[in-house]
């Protein structure tokens, strides 16, 4: 059974930097994506970025493009998110989720069958 932990968010005031983990265990990610996504209080969970575990092809949201960095570490396994330039539209619950490779890259949320239980980033102004 996949299992996925983050870690790292907290309070922290706009343009400053934050660095997430999502710690992965039970299984192999050699065909897999590990997707970053985050819910503001009364919107839907939305896409902010996603990188093949193998390749390590990234993606992102136009919305945090330029600000944030999706990395991973085959040997910790375990994938990042690196949030710089933060302003108060970034505070959200960030959860990290895995998806299965098939072809087509997974932005959307349906495509991922593993998810982490979340951790709130709230930036100040």
């Amino acid at each position: 059974q996949v299992q996925l932990v983050e870690s790292g968010g907290g309070l922290v005031q706009a343009g400053s930097s934050l660095r997430l983990s999502c710690a992965a265990s039970g299984g192999t990610f050699s065909s897999d994506y590990i997707g970053w996504f985050r819910q503001a209080p009364g919107k839907e969970r939305e896409f902010v970025a996603t990188i093949y575990w193998t390749g390590g092809s990234t993606y992102y949201a136009d919305s945090v493009k330029g600000r944030f960095t999706i990395s991973r570490d085959n040997v910790k396994n375990t994938a990042y998110l690196e949030m710089g330039s933060l302003i108060p539209e970034d505070t959200a619950v960030y959860f990290c989720a895995a998806a299965r490779r098939n072809g087509v890259v997974p932005l959307a949320l349906k495509r991922y069958e593993y998810w982490g239980q979340g951790t709130q980033v709230t930036v100040s102004s």
